[in-house]
């Protein structure tokens, strides 16, 4: 199921269910089945919300689905018989709709202003607690379920019926009060206990991340790396949306600071000494502003796009980049950084690929990796290769090869690129079924398989312009690269990694002779190893990892010189 498709699921199961609900007790008067549906609603929403990633489910969701069940239950209670005492109907519709209606404002106030894994003693006390586990939410929904119930299994129970939209009330009374108190003294308690917390392990460094979700690879991929380091460290999130997904990845402490004052009291503890950085993302800049901290930008990967020499990066203390091509990039695009802050460390994650000395025409039956990337975020960033992706793949099939298509993980969030990887897939479907050859796509390819699994599951790759290039180039294979813009001779001088590529034509029309010089001639093959230095470092692949341990090791017992040199 898509990203877009699992969204539309979760929001429409619990709001069809709830209209069910009503329907069966405002209009059919049938208790028990209504009342079956709205457990339903509620139950799908708490856990469609938990596993999508979320944890539990916060005041405020879903409140249209549950206002909704509640104008049902207390149509039904006002049509029984027999008739319901009239002041105990108004007291339980007043108090359940005023708890409902209440619930988003009671959570701005309530929650608390950080969230905290693998932190001992950080986690927030009650009530607050309740308002970030989910409790309280469960308190409303199933004081919404128990008033319908009183309303249906006990006809003549009149005056229980407003007891449970009370019992849920104090809770959320409860909450109200606590959270004006900690309001009122600046939540200084909770985050003197993060800050406490965090200081008894001493950390010497932090990873900040700020991305949309479905971005945690960036950081997966540095996790290995940083736990090398051998410095106890906490990884620091801007969005709670990404907290289960790379709290699951690492061992170390995860705290999502929701507010600067959470922020404050992670940058309070006095170990830390160095922030290191995956993306460009723009709440970057909420870190940055702390200067006893060395701030280190390592990307989530070494591309030609113009995206990875932003001016952004003059806000860092340190850059590492893989290669001399990084630092030439900077200043191919007007970029000017002194050249004290660059540090060639490599690419380490590419230690991991295999690296192979055979040569492509020496293969039999070669597998080709085709891993279009994303459109982008901007028109100035779009190298997609989607619209010709049925193309491509069509003219491997036709050659008989096997291919691996494993695309950029936010491509299916365009719909168009979604149905041209659609088309694409269906092609590989049908030649599987036709020929029985073990064509990967899908969660094949995307989940079952890492990205460096299908790169050491290839022969030759079929890329756009991204860091997938860069790091293929490790592996001394063949690769090409599509040329979308359509510029010609002029392709390799704006991304010069071309120079080590096959060139494809943004219609695909010189596609046959791509591929002969791709899967059979490969003339390229002593210009890879040239551009391999000058792109990914120059070090052996005994030592290939050690550059940017060296590196990184050096900086954070120098962090307080060179923040005083600088």
């Amino acid at each position: 199921m898509s990203r877009h498709a699992a969204a539309a699921a979760r929001a429409l199961a619990p709001a069809g269910l709830a209209v069910a609900a009503f329907l069966l007790l405002a209009v059919a008067t049938a208790g028990w089945w209504g009342l079956a549906a709205a457990v339903a609603a509620v139950t799908a929403s708490g856990l469609l919300h938990r596993r999508a990633g979320r944890g539990g489910p916060p005041l405020g969701l879903d409140l249209t689905p549950r206002l909704l069940i509640a104008a049902g239950v207390l149509a039904y209670a006002a049509t029984r018989e027999p008739v319901v005492d009239r002041w105990a109907l108004a007291v339980a519709g007043a108090v359940l709709l005023g708890v409902l209606f209440a619930e988003p404002l009671v959570h701005r106030l309530a929650r608390p202003w950080y969230r905290a894994v693998r932190v001992p003693g950080a986690q927030p006390a009650p009530p607050a607690a309740l308002a970030a586990n989910g409790t309280a939410w469960l308190v409303t929904s199933v004081g919404l379920l128990l008033t319908g119930l009183v309303a249906v299994g006990w006809p003549a129970a009149t005056a229980a019926l407003p007891v449970p939209a009370l019992a849920a009330a104090g809770v959320i009374g409860w909450l109200v009060l606590d959270g004006v108190h900690r309001r009122r003294t600046g939540h200084r308690a909770e985050l003197a206990r993060l800050t406490r917390a965090l200081t008894d392990g001493r950390p010497s460094f932090l990873l900040y991340f700020s991305a949309p979700p479905g971005s945690e690879y960036q950081v997966k991929m540095w996790l290995r790396q940083l736990d090398q380091l051998d410095h106890p460290y906490l990884v620091v999130l801007a969005e709670p949306e990404n907290l289960p997904a790379v709290a699951a990845a690492t061992d170390a402490p995860v705290v999502v600071c929701e507010t600067f004052e959470a922020l404050d009291a992670v940058l309070a503890v006095p170990s830390l000494r160095v922030a290191f950085y995956v993306n460009n993302g723009m709440k970057n800049a909420h870190l940055v502003r702390y200067t006893q901290l060395t701030h280190v930008q390592l990307y989530h990967g070494d591309s030609d796009k113009a995206v990875t020499a932003s001016p952004l990066n003059q806000l860092f203390d340190r850059i590492f980049v893989a290669g001399q091509a990084a630092i030439d990039r900077f200043a191919a695009h007007g970029v000017q950084i002194p050249a004290d802050r660059f540090r060639i460390v490599g690419r380490p994650q590419v230690a991991a690929l295999a690296v192979t000395g055979e040569s492509i025409s020496d293969v039999t039956d070669p597998v080709v990796l085709y891993a279009p990337t994303w459109i982008g975020a901007h028109a100035d960033t779009n190298y997609c290769s989607l619209p010709i992706a049925d193309r491509i793949v069509e003219q491997l099939l036709a050659r008989g090869r096997t291919v691996i298509l494993r695309p950029h993980p936010y491509s299916r969030r365009d719909p168009a690129s979604a149905d041209q990887l659609r088309r694409a897939e269906q092609l590989l479907a049908r030649d599987r079924a036709d020929t029985g050859r073990p064509h990967r796509w899908g969660a094949a390819a995307s989940e079952q398989l890492s990205l460096f699994d299908c790169m050491d599951a290839s022969h030759a790759m079929i890329c756009d312009v991204s860091s997938v290039a860069s790091d293929y180039l490790y592996t001394g294979k063949p690769f090409a690269i599509t040329d979308m813009r359509g510029e010609g001779d002029e392709f390799a001088r704006t991304f010069p990694v071309v120079r080590a590529a096959y060139r494809i034509d943004a219609d695909g029309g010189n596609l046959p002779a791509v591929l002969d010089d791709l899967l059979a001639g490969d003339p390229l093959r002593a210009t890879r190893r040239e551009l391999r230095t000058y792109y990914l470092g120059d070090a052996p692949p005994e030592r290939y990892p050690m550059l940017f341990q060296s590196e990184a090791r050096q900086l954070l017992p120098a962090a307080e010189q060179l923040r005083s040199a600088a």
